[in-house]
Protein backbone atom coordinates (compact mmCIF):
# COMPACT_ATOMS: atom_id res chain seq x y z
CA UNK A 1 0.00 0.00 0.00
CA UNK A 2 1.52 3.33 -1.02
CA UNK A 3 1.87 6.33 1.25
CA UNK A 4 -0.58 8.11 -1.08
CA UNK A 5 -3.36 5.68 -0.27
CA UNK A 6 -2.54 5.69 3.43
CA UNK A 7 -3.21 9.36 3.94
CA UNK A 8 -5.59 10.01 1.08
CA UNK A 9 -8.76 10.08 3.16
CA UNK A 10 -7.25 12.27 5.87
CA UNK A 11 -6.03 14.83 3.37
CA UNK A 12 -9.47 15.03 1.80
CA UNK A 13 -11.09 15.35 5.22
CA UNK A 14 -8.59 17.97 6.40
CA UNK A 15 -9.02 20.08 3.30
CA UNK A 16 -12.78 19.81 3.59
CA UNK A 17 -12.51 21.05 7.16
CA UNK A 18 -10.49 24.02 5.95
CA UNK A 19 -12.78 24.85 3.05
CA UNK A 20 -15.67 24.72 5.51
CA UNK A 21 -14.76 28.26 6.51
CA UNK A 22 -16.66 29.22 3.40
CA UNK A 23 -18.92 26.29 2.66
CA UNK A 24 -19.60 22.64 3.38
CA UNK A 25 -18.97 19.79 0.99
CA UNK A 26 -20.55 16.39 0.55
CA UNK A 27 -20.51 13.60 3.12
CA UNK A 28 -16.90 12.67 3.84
CA UNK A 29 -17.73 9.08 4.61
CA UNK A 30 -15.60 6.82 6.77
CA UNK A 31 -11.97 6.33 5.89
CA UNK A 32 -11.01 2.78 5.10
CA UNK A 33 -8.70 1.13 7.60
CA UNK A 34 -5.31 0.79 5.94
CA UNK A 35 -1.88 -0.70 6.39
CA UNK A 36 0.70 1.30 8.27
CA UNK A 37 3.05 4.07 7.18
CA UNK A 38 6.09 3.34 9.36
CA UNK A 39 7.93 6.56 8.52
CA UNK A 40 4.98 8.58 9.81
CA UNK A 41 4.49 6.35 12.86
CA UNK A 42 8.12 6.66 13.99
CA UNK A 43 8.05 10.44 13.65
CA UNK A 44 4.66 10.60 15.32
CA UNK A 45 5.97 8.49 18.25
CA UNK A 46 9.00 10.77 18.67
CA UNK A 47 6.74 13.84 18.72
CA UNK A 48 4.32 12.34 21.27
CA UNK A 49 7.12 11.08 23.50
CA UNK A 50 8.88 14.44 23.51
CA UNK A 51 5.69 16.39 24.21
CA UNK A 52 4.68 14.02 27.03
CA UNK A 53 8.10 14.62 28.59
CA UNK A 54 7.42 18.37 28.37
CA UNK A 55 4.01 17.80 29.97
CA UNK A 56 5.65 16.02 32.91
CA UNK A 57 8.04 18.98 33.32
CA UNK A 58 5.19 21.49 33.03
CA UNK A 59 3.05 19.64 35.59
CA UNK A 60 5.57 20.46 38.31
CA UNK A 61 5.20 24.17 37.51
CA UNK A 62 1.39 24.13 37.26
CA UNK A 63 0.23 24.60 40.85
CA UNK A 64 -2.66 27.09 40.70
CA UNK A 65 -5.36 28.48 38.41
CA UNK A 66 -3.10 31.22 37.00
CA UNK A 67 -0.50 28.60 36.02
CA UNK A 68 -3.17 26.36 34.50
CA UNK A 69 -4.89 29.06 32.40
CA UNK A 70 -2.01 31.37 31.51
CA UNK A 71 1.26 29.62 32.49
CA UNK A 72 1.54 32.20 35.27
CA UNK A 73 2.09 34.93 32.67
CA UNK A 74 5.64 33.68 32.28
CA UNK A 75 5.75 33.10 28.53
CA UNK A 76 7.90 35.57 26.58
CA UNK A 77 6.47 37.59 23.71
CA UNK A 78 8.51 35.67 21.13
CA UNK A 79 7.55 32.26 22.54
CA UNK A 80 3.91 33.30 22.72
CA UNK A 81 3.98 34.62 19.16
CA UNK A 82 5.33 31.30 17.92
CA UNK A 83 2.71 29.43 19.97
CA UNK A 84 -0.07 31.63 18.52
CA UNK A 85 1.24 30.83 15.05
CA UNK A 86 1.22 27.15 15.99
CA UNK A 87 -2.35 27.47 17.21
CA UNK A 88 -3.46 29.27 14.05
CA UNK A 89 -1.63 27.51 11.20
CA UNK A 90 -3.62 24.37 10.52
CA UNK A 91 -2.65 21.36 8.46
CA UNK A 92 -5.93 21.85 6.62
CA UNK A 93 -5.01 25.37 5.53
CA UNK A 94 -1.56 24.15 4.52
CA UNK A 95 -3.16 21.55 2.25
CA UNK A 96 -6.21 23.58 1.26
CA UNK A 97 -4.52 26.81 0.19
CA UNK A 98 -1.85 24.89 -1.70
CA UNK A 99 -4.59 22.99 -3.56
CA UNK A 100 -6.43 26.22 -4.38
CA UNK A 101 -3.28 27.82 -5.80
CA UNK A 102 -2.60 24.58 -7.71
CA UNK A 103 -6.03 24.78 -9.38
CA UNK A 104 -6.66 28.54 -9.52
CA UNK A 105 -3.29 30.28 -9.33
CA UNK A 106 -3.29 33.69 -7.63
CA UNK A 107 -6.98 33.34 -6.83
CA UNK A 108 -6.06 30.77 -4.19
CA UNK A 109 -4.61 33.59 -2.10
CA UNK A 110 -8.13 34.81 -1.29
CA UNK A 111 -8.12 32.67 1.85
CA UNK A 112 -4.53 33.51 2.79
CA UNK A 113 -5.25 37.22 2.67
CA UNK A 114 -8.47 36.77 4.61
CA UNK A 115 -6.64 35.05 7.45
CA UNK A 116 -3.74 37.48 7.34
CA UNK A 117 -5.67 40.76 7.51
CA UNK A 118 -7.27 39.67 10.76
CA UNK A 119 -3.98 40.11 12.59
CA UNK A 120 -3.56 43.90 12.24
CA UNK A 121 -7.04 44.17 13.77
CA UNK A 122 -5.89 42.05 16.69
CA UNK A 123 -2.66 44.05 17.00
CA UNK A 124 -4.08 47.57 16.88
CA UNK A 125 -7.51 47.08 18.45
CA UNK A 126 -7.39 44.09 20.76
CA UNK A 127 -4.07 42.80 22.09
CA UNK A 128 -2.86 45.54 24.45
CA UNK A 129 -6.26 46.45 25.91
CA UNK A 130 -7.16 42.79 26.30
CA UNK A 131 -4.01 42.11 28.32
CA UNK A 132 -4.49 45.19 30.53
CA UNK A 133 -8.16 44.52 31.29
CA UNK A 134 -8.35 40.75 31.58
CA UNK A 135 -7.02 38.03 33.80
CA UNK A 136 -7.66 34.70 32.09
CA UNK A 137 -10.00 35.09 29.09
CA UNK A 138 -12.19 37.44 27.03
CA UNK A 139 -15.09 37.15 29.51
CA UNK A 140 -12.99 39.09 32.04
CA UNK A 141 -12.79 41.97 29.56
CA UNK A 142 -16.44 42.19 28.46
CA UNK A 143 -17.64 41.95 32.07
CA UNK A 144 -15.14 44.51 33.40
CA UNK A 145 -17.73 47.26 33.95
CA UNK A 146 -20.90 45.35 33.00
CA UNK A 147 -23.04 43.05 35.13
CA UNK A 148 -21.07 39.86 35.69
CA UNK A 149 -23.69 37.12 35.59
CA UNK A 150 -25.47 37.75 32.24
CA UNK A 151 -22.40 39.00 30.36
CA UNK A 152 -20.10 36.21 31.53
CA UNK A 153 -22.77 33.64 30.78
CA UNK A 154 -23.16 34.97 27.24
CA UNK A 155 -19.39 35.12 26.64
CA UNK A 156 -18.91 31.62 28.07
CA UNK A 157 -21.73 30.12 26.00
CA UNK A 158 -20.61 31.71 22.71
CA UNK A 159 -17.01 30.66 23.45
CA UNK A 160 -18.15 27.09 24.12
CA UNK A 161 -20.10 27.04 20.85
CA UNK A 162 -16.97 28.11 18.95
CA UNK A 163 -14.85 25.57 20.83
CA UNK A 164 -17.34 22.73 20.36
CA UNK A 165 -17.59 23.05 16.57
CA UNK A 166 -13.85 23.46 16.19
CA UNK A 167 -13.19 20.55 18.55
CA UNK A 168 -15.46 18.11 16.74
CA UNK A 169 -13.90 18.93 13.38
CA UNK A 170 -10.35 18.50 14.71
CA UNK A 171 -11.17 15.26 16.53
CA UNK A 172 -12.64 13.66 13.41
CA UNK A 173 -9.65 14.73 11.32
CA UNK A 174 -7.14 13.47 13.90
CA UNK A 175 -9.03 10.20 14.34
CA UNK A 176 -9.03 9.58 10.59
CA UNK A 177 -5.30 10.33 10.41
CA UNK A 178 -4.31 7.89 13.18
CA UNK A 179 -6.64 5.27 11.73
CA UNK A 180 -4.94 5.58 8.36
CA UNK A 181 -1.36 5.68 9.65
CA UNK A 182 -1.66 3.02 12.34
CA UNK A 183 -4.29 0.80 10.75
CA UNK A 184 -6.34 1.15 13.96
CA UNK A 185 -10.10 1.09 14.41
CA UNK A 186 -11.50 4.64 14.10
CA UNK A 187 -13.07 4.62 17.58
CA UNK A 188 -9.77 3.57 19.13
CA UNK A 189 -7.99 6.31 17.16
CA UNK A 190 -10.37 8.99 18.48
CA UNK A 191 -9.89 7.76 22.06
CA UNK A 192 -6.09 7.94 21.64
CA UNK A 193 -6.35 11.55 20.49
CA UNK A 194 -8.69 12.37 23.39
CA UNK A 195 -6.38 10.80 25.96
CA UNK A 196 -3.31 12.64 24.64
CA UNK A 197 -5.23 15.93 24.66
CA UNK A 198 -6.43 15.21 28.20
CA UNK A 199 -2.88 14.48 29.39
CA UNK A 200 -1.44 17.68 27.90
CA UNK A 201 -4.09 19.95 29.38
CA UNK A 202 -4.90 18.35 32.77
CA UNK A 203 -1.31 17.79 33.83
CA UNK A 204 0.56 20.51 31.97
CA UNK A 205 -2.06 23.24 31.56
CA UNK A 206 -1.17 26.25 29.43
CA UNK A 207 2.59 25.72 29.81
CA UNK A 208 2.53 22.27 28.22
CA UNK A 209 0.00 23.38 25.59
CA UNK A 210 2.23 26.34 24.68
CA UNK A 211 5.26 24.16 24.11
CA UNK A 212 3.28 21.61 22.09
CA UNK A 213 2.16 24.50 19.86
CA UNK A 214 5.72 25.88 19.58
CA UNK A 215 7.15 22.48 18.58
CA UNK A 216 4.36 21.95 16.06
CA UNK A 217 4.91 25.42 14.56
CA UNK A 218 8.63 24.74 14.11
CA UNK A 219 7.89 21.35 12.49
CA UNK A 220 5.28 22.77 10.11
CA UNK A 221 7.40 25.78 9.14
CA UNK A 222 10.43 23.55 8.61
CA UNK A 223 8.54 21.12 6.39
CA UNK A 224 6.91 23.88 4.33
CA UNK A 225 10.25 25.74 4.04
CA UNK A 226 11.98 22.65 2.68
CA UNK A 227 9.24 22.11 0.11
CA UNK A 228 9.31 25.75 -0.99
CA UNK A 229 13.14 25.72 -1.14
CA UNK A 230 13.14 22.68 -3.41
CA UNK A 231 10.54 24.29 -5.67
CA UNK A 232 12.52 27.54 -5.94
CA UNK A 233 15.73 25.58 -6.51
CA UNK A 234 14.05 23.91 -9.48
CA UNK A 235 13.35 27.28 -11.11
CA UNK A 236 16.70 28.90 -10.30
CA UNK A 237 15.25 30.85 -7.35
CA UNK A 238 13.37 33.11 -9.77
CA UNK A 239 9.72 33.95 -9.20
CA UNK A 240 9.48 35.17 -12.77
CA UNK A 241 10.72 31.83 -14.04
CA UNK A 242 8.34 29.96 -11.72
CA UNK A 243 5.33 31.91 -12.99
CA UNK A 244 6.43 31.63 -16.64
CA UNK A 245 6.95 27.87 -16.42
CA UNK A 246 3.70 27.44 -14.48
CA UNK A 247 1.70 29.13 -17.26
CA UNK A 248 3.30 26.85 -19.85
CA UNK A 249 2.69 23.68 -17.84
CA UNK A 250 -0.86 24.76 -16.96
CA UNK A 251 -1.56 25.37 -20.65
CA UNK A 252 -0.30 21.91 -21.56
CA UNK A 253 -1.99 19.81 -18.87
CA UNK A 254 -5.33 21.67 -19.06
CA UNK A 255 -5.22 21.82 -22.87
CA UNK A 256 -5.83 25.57 -23.08
CA UNK A 257 -4.03 28.37 -24.90
CA UNK A 258 -1.17 30.27 -23.26
CA UNK A 259 -3.40 33.35 -23.07
CA UNK A 260 -6.07 31.37 -21.19
CA UNK A 261 -3.45 29.77 -18.95
CA UNK A 262 -2.22 33.27 -18.15
CA UNK A 263 -5.48 33.81 -16.25
CA UNK A 264 -3.97 31.93 -13.30
CA UNK A 265 -1.97 35.10 -12.65
CA UNK A 266 -5.15 37.11 -12.03
CA UNK A 267 -8.47 36.91 -10.18
CA UNK A 268 -10.82 34.03 -10.99
CA UNK A 269 -14.12 32.66 -9.74
CA UNK A 270 -13.46 31.19 -6.29
CA UNK A 271 -16.23 33.27 -4.70
CA UNK A 272 -19.65 32.43 -6.15
CA UNK A 273 -20.96 36.00 -5.74
CA UNK A 274 -19.92 39.30 -4.14
CA UNK A 275 -22.06 38.76 -1.02
CA UNK A 276 -20.43 35.39 -0.27
CA UNK A 277 -17.01 36.92 -0.93
CA UNK A 278 -17.63 39.82 1.47
CA UNK A 279 -19.13 37.50 4.09
CA UNK A 280 -16.13 35.21 3.87
CA UNK A 281 -13.79 38.19 4.22
CA UNK A 282 -15.66 39.53 7.26
CA UNK A 283 -15.70 36.12 8.95
CA UNK A 284 -11.99 35.53 8.40
CA UNK A 285 -10.95 39.08 9.33
CA UNK A 286 -13.06 39.68 12.42
CA UNK A 287 -13.51 36.04 13.42
CA UNK A 288 -9.82 35.89 14.26
CA UNK A 289 -10.32 38.69 16.80
CA UNK A 290 -13.12 36.72 18.45
CA UNK A 291 -11.64 33.22 18.69
CA UNK A 292 -11.42 32.39 22.43
CA UNK A 293 -8.44 30.04 22.16
CA UNK A 294 -6.44 32.71 20.30
CA UNK A 295 -7.42 35.61 22.60
CA UNK A 296 -6.60 33.51 25.67
CA UNK A 297 -2.97 33.40 24.62
CA UNK A 298 -2.52 37.14 25.32
CA UNK A 299 -2.84 36.48 29.06
CA UNK A 300 0.18 34.16 29.08
CA UNK A 301 2.62 37.09 28.83
CA UNK A 302 3.62 39.43 31.65
CA UNK A 303 2.39 42.75 30.23
CA UNK A 304 0.85 44.62 27.29
CA UNK A 305 4.25 45.23 25.67
CA UNK A 306 4.83 41.47 25.40
CA UNK A 307 1.27 41.03 24.14
CA UNK A 308 1.97 43.42 21.28
CA UNK A 309 5.24 41.64 20.57
CA UNK A 310 3.34 38.33 20.48
CA UNK A 311 1.08 39.58 17.70
CA UNK A 312 3.98 41.00 15.67
CA UNK A 313 5.89 37.70 15.92
CA UNK A 314 2.78 35.63 15.16
CA UNK A 315 1.93 37.82 12.16
CA UNK A 316 5.46 37.41 10.81
CA UNK A 317 5.45 33.61 11.09
CA UNK A 318 1.89 33.28 9.77
CA UNK A 319 2.61 35.60 6.83
CA UNK A 320 5.74 33.60 6.03
CA UNK A 321 3.75 30.36 6.23
CA UNK A 322 1.11 31.57 3.78
CA UNK A 323 3.83 32.76 1.40
CA UNK A 324 5.23 29.23 1.49
CA UNK A 325 1.83 27.69 0.68
CA UNK A 326 1.67 30.02 -2.33
CA UNK A 327 5.04 28.77 -3.59
CA UNK A 328 4.05 25.17 -2.85
CA UNK A 329 0.86 25.60 -4.90
CA UNK A 330 2.76 26.82 -7.94
CA UNK A 331 5.38 24.14 -7.29
CA UNK A 332 2.65 21.52 -7.52
CA UNK A 333 1.70 22.88 -10.96
CA UNK A 334 5.32 22.43 -12.06
CA UNK A 335 6.28 19.11 -10.44
CA UNK A 336 2.98 17.29 -9.91
CA UNK A 337 0.49 18.16 -12.67
CA UNK A 338 2.76 16.86 -15.46
CA UNK A 339 4.08 13.78 -13.59
CA UNK A 340 2.22 10.60 -14.65
CA UNK A 341 2.72 8.84 -11.31
CA UNK A 342 0.53 11.43 -9.55
CA UNK A 343 -2.27 11.55 -12.15
CA UNK A 344 -5.54 9.60 -11.93
CA UNK A 345 -5.71 8.66 -15.61
CA UNK A 346 -8.95 6.67 -15.30
CA UNK A 347 -10.78 9.57 -13.69
CA UNK A 348 -9.33 12.03 -16.20
CA UNK A 349 -10.78 9.92 -19.00
CA UNK A 350 -14.24 10.34 -17.48
CA UNK A 351 -14.11 14.02 -16.45
CA UNK A 352 -11.83 15.33 -19.18
CA UNK A 353 -10.05 17.43 -16.54
CA UNK A 354 -6.79 17.22 -14.59
CA UNK A 355 -7.28 14.78 -11.70
CA UNK A 356 -4.64 13.78 -9.16
CA UNK A 357 -4.47 10.45 -7.38
CA UNK A 358 -6.63 10.91 -4.29
CA UNK A 359 -8.11 14.14 -5.61
CA UNK A 360 -6.64 17.56 -6.38
CA UNK A 361 -6.47 18.34 -2.65
CA UNK A 362 -3.47 15.98 -2.61
CA UNK A 363 -1.33 18.54 -4.46
CA UNK A 364 0.92 19.45 -1.50
CA UNK A 365 1.26 15.81 -0.41
CA UNK A 366 2.27 14.70 -3.89
CA UNK A 367 4.74 17.58 -4.01
CA UNK A 368 6.25 16.36 -0.71
CA UNK A 369 6.77 12.98 -2.37
CA UNK A 370 8.16 14.59 -5.53
CA UNK A 371 10.79 16.67 -3.71
CA UNK A 372 11.54 14.50 -0.66
CA UNK A 373 10.38 10.95 -1.28
CA UNK A 374 8.49 8.61 1.06
CA UNK A 375 10.44 9.66 4.16
CA UNK A 376 9.49 13.32 3.74
CA UNK A 377 5.87 12.33 3.14
CA UNK A 378 5.99 10.54 6.48
CA UNK A 379 7.29 13.71 8.11
CA UNK A 380 4.48 15.78 6.57
CA UNK A 381 1.95 13.24 7.88
CA UNK A 382 3.40 13.50 11.41
CA UNK A 383 3.31 17.31 11.11
CA UNK A 384 -0.36 17.14 10.14
CA UNK A 385 -1.16 15.19 13.29
CA UNK A 386 0.99 17.45 15.48
CA UNK A 387 -0.91 20.41 14.06
CA UNK A 388 -4.30 19.01 14.99
CA UNK A 389 -3.16 17.93 18.45
CA UNK A 390 -1.81 21.41 19.21
CA UNK A 391 -5.06 23.07 18.12
CA UNK A 392 -7.17 20.57 20.09
CA UNK A 393 -5.18 21.23 23.28
CA UNK A 394 -5.63 25.00 22.92
CA UNK A 395 -9.36 24.63 22.27
CA UNK A 396 -9.83 22.37 25.28
CA UNK A 397 -8.04 24.81 27.53
CA UNK A 398 -10.22 27.74 26.42
CA UNK A 399 -13.34 25.61 26.88
CA UNK A 400 -12.26 24.59 30.38
CA UNK A 401 -11.65 28.26 31.19
CA UNK A 402 -15.19 29.19 30.09
CA UNK A 403 -16.69 26.46 32.27
CA UNK A 404 -14.58 26.78 35.42
CA UNK A 405 -13.57 30.45 35.50
CA UNK A 406 -16.75 32.00 34.09
CA UNK A 407 -19.71 29.70 34.73
CA UNK A 408 -18.51 28.00 37.93
CA UNK A 409 -16.36 30.59 39.74
CA UNK A 410 -18.06 33.84 38.72
CA UNK A 411 -21.66 32.94 37.82
CA UNK A 412 -22.57 29.99 40.03
CA UNK A 413 -20.28 30.73 42.99
CA UNK A 414 -20.35 34.54 42.41
CA UNK A 415 -16.62 34.84 42.93
CA UNK A 416 -16.67 33.04 46.28
CA UNK A 417 -14.18 30.34 45.37
CA UNK A 418 -10.60 29.49 46.23
CA UNK A 419 -7.88 29.13 43.58
CA UNK A 420 -7.62 25.47 44.56
CA UNK A 421 -11.31 24.75 43.96
CA UNK A 422 -11.25 26.61 40.65
CA UNK A 423 -8.20 24.63 39.51
CA UNK A 424 -9.95 21.40 40.50
CA UNK A 425 -13.04 22.43 38.52
CA UNK A 426 -10.81 23.30 35.54
CA UNK A 427 -9.42 19.77 35.47
CA UNK A 428 -12.88 18.27 35.84
CA UNK A 429 -14.08 20.49 32.97
CA UNK A 430 -11.10 19.36 30.85
CA UNK A 431 -11.95 15.72 31.56
CA UNK A 432 -15.58 16.38 30.62
CA UNK A 433 -14.64 18.21 27.42
CA UNK A 434 -12.26 15.43 26.40
CA UNK A 435 -14.95 12.77 26.89
CA UNK A 436 -17.49 14.99 25.11
CA UNK A 437 -15.07 15.48 22.18
CA UNK A 438 -14.37 11.74 21.96
CA UNK A 439 -18.08 10.86 21.92
CA UNK A 440 -18.90 13.46 19.26
CA UNK A 441 -15.82 12.51 17.26
CA UNK A 442 -17.12 8.93 17.14
CA UNK A 443 -20.71 9.99 16.36
CA UNK A 444 -19.64 12.31 13.53
CA UNK A 445 -17.24 9.87 11.85
CA UNK A 446 -19.36 9.58 8.69
CA UNK A 447 -20.65 13.14 8.68
CA UNK A 448 -19.25 16.14 6.92
CA UNK A 449 -18.22 18.44 9.75
CA UNK A 450 -16.75 21.06 7.42
CA UNK A 451 -19.49 23.59 8.10
CA UNK A 452 -18.60 23.53 11.82
CA UNK A 453 -15.31 25.32 11.18
CA UNK A 454 -17.16 27.98 9.24
CA UNK A 455 -19.71 28.17 12.02
CA UNK A 456 -16.91 28.67 14.57
CA UNK A 457 -15.44 31.62 12.66
CA UNK A 458 -18.88 33.09 12.02
CA UNK A 459 -19.94 32.83 15.66
CA UNK A 460 -16.67 34.45 16.72
CA UNK A 461 -17.16 37.31 14.24
CA UNK A 462 -20.88 37.82 14.91
CA UNK A 463 -21.19 37.18 18.66
CA UNK A 464 -17.80 37.66 20.33
CA UNK A 465 -16.17 40.40 18.26
CA UNK A 466 -18.93 43.09 18.42
CA UNK A 467 -19.38 42.74 22.19
CA UNK A 468 -15.63 42.63 22.82
CA UNK A 469 -14.71 45.67 20.73
CA UNK A 470 -17.65 47.80 21.91
CA UNK A 471 -16.97 46.97 25.57
CA UNK A 472 -13.45 48.36 25.15
CA UNK A 473 -14.14 51.38 22.91
CA UNK A 474 -17.70 52.59 23.43
CA UNK A 475 -18.79 54.33 26.61
CA UNK A 476 -22.48 53.79 25.81
CA UNK A 477 -22.46 49.97 25.91
CA UNK A 478 -24.66 48.57 28.67
CA UNK A 479 -25.29 45.08 29.98
CA UNK A 480 -28.63 44.92 28.17
CA UNK A 481 -27.05 46.02 24.88
CA UNK A 482 -24.15 43.57 25.18
CA UNK A 483 -26.37 40.60 25.99
CA UNK A 484 -28.98 41.35 23.32
CA UNK A 485 -26.36 42.10 20.65
CA UNK A 486 -24.37 38.98 21.50
CA UNK A 487 -27.42 36.72 21.53
CA UNK A 488 -28.76 38.14 18.25
CA UNK A 489 -25.35 37.72 16.58
CA UNK A 490 -24.98 34.17 17.86
CA UNK A 491 -28.48 33.00 16.93
CA UNK A 492 -28.55 34.78 13.55
CA UNK A 493 -25.18 33.32 12.51
CA UNK A 494 -26.19 29.78 13.47
CA UNK A 495 -29.63 30.00 11.85
CA UNK A 496 -28.33 31.49 8.58
CA UNK A 497 -25.67 28.79 8.25
CA UNK A 498 -28.14 26.00 9.02
CA UNK A 499 -30.53 27.36 6.35
CA UNK A 500 -27.78 27.78 3.73
CA UNK A 501 -27.04 25.38 0.88
CA UNK A 502 -23.88 24.26 2.62
CA UNK A 503 -25.86 22.74 5.50
CA UNK A 504 -29.54 22.57 4.52
CA UNK A 505 -28.88 20.84 1.17
CA UNK A 506 -25.36 19.40 1.20
CA UNK A 507 -25.09 18.22 4.82
CA UNK A 508 -28.60 17.66 6.19
CA UNK A 509 -30.10 16.85 2.74
CA UNK A 510 -33.48 18.21 3.87
CA UNK A 511 -34.35 19.59 0.44
CA UNK A 512 -32.78 20.46 -2.90
CA UNK A 513 -33.26 24.20 -2.45
CA UNK A 514 -31.75 26.17 0.46
CA UNK A 515 -33.89 28.65 2.38
CA UNK A 516 -30.90 31.00 2.58
CA UNK A 517 -29.19 31.32 -0.84
CA UNK A 518 -25.92 32.65 0.69
CA UNK A 519 -23.27 30.57 2.42
CA UNK A 520 -21.66 33.32 4.50
CA UNK A 521 -23.71 34.78 7.40
CA UNK A 522 -21.22 37.42 8.57
CA UNK A 523 -22.38 40.18 6.20
CA UNK A 524 -25.86 39.95 7.76
CA UNK A 525 -25.31 38.78 11.33
CA UNK A 526 -22.32 40.93 12.32
CA UNK A 527 -23.87 44.33 11.45
CA UNK A 528 -27.11 43.17 13.09
CA UNK A 529 -25.19 42.32 16.26
CA UNK A 530 -23.55 45.76 16.31
CA UNK A 531 -26.93 47.41 15.68
CA UNK A 532 -28.62 45.54 18.53
CA UNK A 533 -25.74 46.36 20.89
CA UNK A 534 -26.27 50.05 20.02
CA UNK A 535 -30.08 50.04 20.02
CA UNK A 536 -30.58 48.22 23.32
CA UNK A 537 -27.84 50.31 24.96
CA UNK A 538 -29.04 53.77 23.96
CA UNK A 539 -32.61 52.92 24.98
CA UNK A 540 -31.46 51.66 28.39
CA UNK A 541 -32.11 54.48 30.89
CA UNK A 542 -31.75 52.40 34.07
CA UNK A 543 -29.59 53.45 37.00
CA UNK A 544 -27.38 50.43 36.38
CA UNK A 545 -26.79 51.57 32.78
CA UNK A 546 -25.85 55.09 33.93
CA UNK A 547 -23.31 53.64 36.38
CA UNK A 548 -21.84 51.43 33.64
CA UNK A 549 -21.33 54.43 31.37
CA UNK A 550 -19.59 56.37 34.15
CA UNK A 551 -17.30 53.40 34.83
CA UNK A 552 -15.99 53.58 31.26
CA UNK A 553 -13.39 56.25 32.11
CA UNK A 554 -11.69 54.06 34.70
CA UNK A 555 -11.77 51.13 32.30
CA UNK A 556 -10.33 53.23 29.47
CA UNK A 557 -7.41 54.45 31.59
CA UNK A 558 -6.58 50.93 32.68
CA UNK A 559 -6.86 49.56 29.14
CA UNK A 560 -4.38 52.21 27.91
CA UNK A 561 -1.91 52.18 30.79
CA UNK A 562 -2.28 48.91 32.69
CA UNK A 563 -2.64 50.85 35.96
CA UNK A 564 -4.45 48.69 38.46
CA UNK A 565 -3.16 45.29 37.41
CA UNK A 566 -0.38 43.41 39.13
CA UNK A 567 2.87 43.23 37.24
CA UNK A 568 2.17 46.07 34.81
CA UNK A 569 5.88 46.59 34.45
CA UNK A 570 5.95 48.03 30.96
CA UNK A 571 4.42 51.37 31.98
Amino acid sequence: MTAHALIRKFVLAATALYSGVAMAGPDLGAAEQQATNWHAIIMFAIFVGFTLFITKWASKKTTNAADFYTAGGGISGFQNGLAIAGDYMSAASFLGISAMVFMSGFDGLLYSLGFMVGWPIVLFLIAERLRNLGKFNLSDVVSFRLEEKPVRTLAAVSSLVVVAFYLIAQMVGAGQLIKLLFGLNYNVAVVIVGLLMMAYVIFGGMLATTWVQIIKAVMLLSGATFMAFMVMKGVGFSFTEMFSQSIQVFSKVHDVTLAEAGNIMGPGKLAANPIDAISLGLALMFGTAGLPHILMRFFTVKDAKEARKSVVVATGFIGYFYLLTFIIGFGAILFVSNNPQFLDVAKMAVTGKLELVGGNNMAAVHLADAVGGDLFMGFISAVAFATILAVVAGLTLSGASAISHDLYANVIKKGQTTPESELKMSKIATLGLAIFAMILGILFEKQNVAFMVGLAFSVAACANFPVLVLSMFWRGLTTRGAVMGGVVGLVTAVVLIVLSKAVWVDTFKISDNPINPFNGPAIFAMPLSFFCCWLFSVTDKSARAQAERKAFDAQYVRSQTGIGISGASDH
